[in-house]
C-alpha cells in the first residue's frame, strides 16, 4: 500500500514571501559589514545597498541591530527515553523553543532502544521528528554496542541516509559504554567512512566504583552525582579519547565539556595538532553546579546532568574564555528536559535522577550575555561558536551558518540593547523549571527567520508545526578532513639507500596528487549542487517538507552588492572588515559596558597548562 503524498498547506507557502532586512550590520565569522539583505523563496538572493527589489516585499528595519546566521544547536535530546522517563520537550515543543531563542537548526541524537538496530532507531526518530519540527534538523547516531552488524549499519547510514557523525559513550557502564578496543575499531571505521567521531567523555569504570562507595557511605542526595564523577574523571576520558583518535587519525568531537580540566586537555591537544573540537554547553558556561550541594534537595536534582555541572564558581567564565580563544569551538545545549516529578524518581538515590537540563531556548542568549556583553568575545566569534563552526564540522556550510548570497535564509536580527529575564513562567519549553531562572540577558532575538519565513516577529513567536526539514550531513566535510588528510602518514621504515629514498618520494607525490584530486572532486560537487540549488529534479523549489542536501550553494556576491560606508568591494577570504566606527548600537547604550575584546592566540588555541 503506497503512502499518500502530503500536500503543503496554503499557509506554509508564505515561506516564499519576499523579505528585505534594511540598515543592519551583517555579522559573519570573519567580519561585520553594513548591508541590506534581500530574501526570496527561502534563499538569500542579494546583499548590498540600494537593492532593486520587487513590489510587495516585507521590510524589516534593523538599524542598530545585528543580522546574523541563525543558531545551530548541535546537541539536543528531544523525546528521549532515558532512565525510566521520556524528556518532556518533544520535537515540536523543543524546536519551537529553539526558534524562540534564535536557533534555526538543531542536531538530535538517534539512541537505539535495547535490541533495536541502528536503522530501526533512525527510522523511528525520523518518523517522530518529520511531522513536528519547526526548523530544520539533522541527526547524529549513537553507537551503544559493537558488532559486525553495527559496523555494517554505520556504513549504510553514512552512505545512504545523510549521517556523518556517530557518538560513542565512555560512561554509562553496562548500558551504553564502549571499551577502548571497541573505540579503536569504531574510530577507525569513522575515519574510513569520512565521518566525525563524537564522545561522551567520562571514565565509566571509575564512576561505577565511586558510586558504590558513596551509596555504601549513605550519600544519596544530588551531590553524590557530581562526587561520583569529578573533574579528573572527565579529563582522563577526554585525554584517552584524543589519544585513540589521534593514533588512528580520526577527527574527534568532544560533546558536553563541563570542566576546566577537560577544556585544558582539548586546548593542549589542539596545539599539538590533534584534530579535535570541544563543545561546552549553555549550562556549563551559564551556571555552576553548586545547587547540587545546596540545602534545597528538590532544586539540587534539577541541576543533575552528565558530565555534571561543577561546583567551582569560576568554571563558566573559564569555559567562555576558552571559547573566545578557540581552545573550544562550539556551543550546544544538551537539552534533555525532565520535569520536577521525573527528577523526583531519584529522591532516595542519586543514581535514579534522570540526567539532563534545559538550554535549547536560552543557549544563544546565555552565550551572548556571558561572552559578548561581558566583553570576552566579539560578535563575530559569537557567530562562530553558536552557528558557523557547527555548520563547518558537520558539512552544513555554506548552506547554513553564513549570511551570503545563495545560503538558506536562516537569519536572526539581534537587538543588543533590549533586555529580558529568563524564567520558567515565560519560556516556551515544556519543562516546569529553568536552571537559568532570574538571569538578566542584555540582547534579544527580535526577528528569527527560518527558511525565509518570519517565525519570531518583533519578539512574538510564530513558529509553524512541521515546517522544518531533515537536512543531510554528507561525509568528508572539507573543514575537518583537510586537517585529517594533512596528518596522514604512511608507515615506513628508515630509508637506508637511494632506492628507499626514491620510493618514499614517489609515494609522497602520489599522496599529494590524491589529496588534490579529492579536493577538486569536492569542489566540483559543491559547484554542481550550486547549480541545482534548492531545486528538485524538475527545477522546482523544494517544498518545506522535502529532504534537502546540505551542500547546496557556493555563496557569491552580486555585482550590485556595493557595501557602504567604506565603498570597498566584498571582503577577501580570511579578511576581517569590522567598520565598527560607523555603527551605533543604540543612542542609549550603556557606556560603562565593556567593549568586546577578541584575544588572539596561536592556531589551535591557548594551552592553559592543563590537567596533563
Amino acid at each position: 500500500m503506497s503512502t499518500p503524498v502530503k500536500k503543503v498547506p496554503i499557509h506554509l507557502q508564505s515561506a516564499q514571501n519576499r523579505l528585505l532586512i534594511k540598515n543592519g550590520k551583517i555579522v559573519n565569522e570573519d567580519g561585520m559589514i553594513d548591508s541590506d539583505v534581500y530574501v526570496e523563496d527561502g534563499i538569500i538572493k542579494q546583499l548590498g545597498r540600494n537593492l532593486i527589489i520587487p513590489g510587495g516585499t516585507r521590510k524589516i528595519d534593523a538599524r542598530g541591530k545585528y543580522v546574523m546566521p541563525g543558531g545551530i544547536d548541535p546537541h539536543t535530546h528531544l523525546e528521549f527515553e532515558f532512565m525510566g522517563a521520556t524528556s518532556v520537550d518533544d520535537f515540536y515543543q523543543g524546536t519551537k523553543a529553539a526558534v524562540a531563542g534564535g536557533t534555526t537548526m538543531i542536531m538530535d541524537f538517534v539512541i537505539p532502544r535495547r535490541g533495536e538496530s541502528l536503522l530501526e532507531a533512525y527510522d523511528r526518530y525520523r518518523a517522530n521528528a518529520d511531522e513536528k519540527v519547526c526548523c530544520d534538523y539533522s541527526l547524529h547516531v549513537a553507537i551503544t554496542s559493537w558488532s559486525p552488524k553495527v559496523k555494517e549499519e554505520m556504513t549504510i547510514l553514512a552512505r545512504d541516509h545523510g549521517v556523518n557523525s556517530f557518538k560513542f559513550f565512555m560512561a554509562y557502564k553496562d548500558m551504553y559504554m564502549l571499551r577502548d578496543p571497541e573505540l579503536i575499531e569504531a574510530f577507525t571505521l569513522c575515519k574510513n567512512l569520512g565521518a566525525v567521531a563524537m564522545v561522551h567523555a567520562e571514565n565509566g569504570d571509575l564512576i561505577a566504583e565511586n558510586t558504590k562507595k558513596l551509596l555504601a557511605a549513605g550519600v544519596t542526595g544530588p551531590e553524590g552525582h557530581e562526587m561520583s564523577r569529578p573533574e579528573e574523571v572527565e579529563a582522563e576520558a577526554v585525554n584517552r579519547a584524543c589519544v585513540i583518535a589521534n593514533q588512528v587519525n580520526c577527527p574527534l568531537y568532544v560533546s558536553a565539556v563541563m570542566s576546566k580540566s577537560a577544556a585544558d586537555v582539548i586546548s593542549a591537544k589542539r596545539s599539538e595538532g590533534v584534530v579535535v573540537y570541544g563543545e561546552p554547553l549553555a549550562s556549563s558556561v551559564g551556571v555552576d553546579g553548586s545547587e547540587q550541594y545546596g540545602k534545597d534537595i528538590n532544586k539540587g536534582r534539577r541541576f543533575v546532568t552528565s558530565p555534571p555541572l561543577r561546583p567551582d564558581s569560576t568554571t563558566p567564565a573559564y569555559l567562555i574564555e576558552q571559547l573566545a580563544q578557540d581552545g573550544l569551538q562550539v556551543t550546544g545545549s544538551d537539552n534533555c528536559t525532565f520535569n520536577s516529578d521525573q527528577k523526583a524518581l531519584g529522591k532516595d538515590d542519586f543514581t535514579k535522577i534522570p540526567n539532563g537540563v534545559n538550554g535549547v531556548e536560552d543557549r544563544m542568549s546565555v552565550v551572548w550575555e556571558k561572552g559578548v556583553h561581558a566583553g570576552i568575545m566579539d560578535p563575530t566569534r559569537f557567530v562562530s561558536v553558536t552557528s558557523t563552526n557547527a555548520a563547518k564540522i558537520f558539512n552544513l556550510y555554506p548552506r547554513k551558518g553564513l549570511v551570503a548570497v545563495g545560503s538558506d535564509a536562516d537569519l536572526v536580527v539581534w537587538d543588543p540593547s533590549r533586555k529580558r529575564t529568563i524564567s520558567a513562567q515565560s519560556h516556551v519549553q515544556a519543562v516546569d523549571f529553568n536552571i537559568f531562572e532570574g538571569m538578566e540577558i542584555n540582547g534579544v532575538p527580535e526577528y528569527v527567520i527560518v527558511n525565509g519565513r518570519i517565525c519570531v516577529d518583533e519578539c512574538n513567536l510564530k513558529a509553524v508545526h512541521g515546517y522544518g526539514r531533515f537536512v543531510d550531513t554528507p561525509v568528508y566535510p572539507l573543514y575537518v578532513y583537510d586537517l585529517v588528510n594533512d596528518k596522514e602518514k604512511r608507515l615506513r621504515g628508515v630509508p637506508r639507500n637511494e632506492a628507499d629514498v626514491g620510493k618514499y618520494a614517489d609515494e609522497d607525490a602520489a599522496i599529494l596528487r590524491a589529496k588534490e584530486a579529492a579536493r577538486a572532486a569536492a569542489a566540483a560537487a559543491i559547484a554542481n549542487a550550486s547549480r541545482m540549488n534548492h531545486t528538485n529534479g524538475n527545477g522546482n523549489h523544494d517544498s518545506p517538507r522535502s529532504k534537502v542536501s546540505s551542500i547546496s550553494c557556493t555563496p557569491t556576491l552580486p555585482e550590485s552588492a556595493v557595501f557602504t560606508p567604506s565603498g570597498k568591494g566584498p571582503r577577501l577570504e580570511g579578511q576581517r572588515n569590522l567598520q565598527d566606527s560607523t555603527f551605533s548600537i543604540s543612542e542609549d547604550t550603556d557606556e560603562s559596558r565593556k567593549s568586546c575584546i577578541r584575544v588572539n592566540n596561536p592556531p589551535g588555541g591557548r594551552s592553559a597548562g592543563g590537567f596533563w
